[in-house]
């Protein structure tokens, strides 16, 4: 199963990118939201996990384009460090299948992945 991860906090980016592969996952890894949007488009992958604040487009920006645009039906787990309740509430509005928020557990990331899989019969 393939997983896109765009963060633009490269030591984050790297740790999530090793668990993911720990786990027996392909990961495709991009620094900020433009970059993910092409590697979406390109590669199709089967999970995308965004962090919100990102260069050139945000997380909100790619989901609206995943669930709204783009003609894939591509489960998107959100990342952020913002506990708002408005921001939590848009990128669900939007689209997004699950947020969590930073700080978080690696192992917590791990089972939601696991779980959003199972339950779109993705596992």
């Amino acid at each position: 199963m393939k997983i896109l991860v765009a963060e633009d906090e490269p030591m984050l980016l790297k740790t999530i990118e090793l668990k993911l592969k720990k786990e027996g996952y392909e990961v495709i890894t991009t620094h900020d939201g433009r970059e993910a949007i092409a590697k979406i488009e390109e590669l199709s992958p089967d999970l995308v996990i965004s962090d919100i604040m990102m260069p050139y487009a945000s997380g909100l920006e790619i989901t609206a384009l995943l669930k709204q645009k783009m003609e894939k039906q591509i489960p998107i787990i959100i990342l952020s460090a913002m506990e708002q309740e408005k921001v939590v509430m848009e990128a669900f509005e939007l689209g997004a299948d699950d947020y969590i928020t930073k700080p978080f557990s690696l192992n917590e990331l791990s089972i939601r992945v696991k779980r959003l899989m199972a339950r779109l019969g993705k596992s």
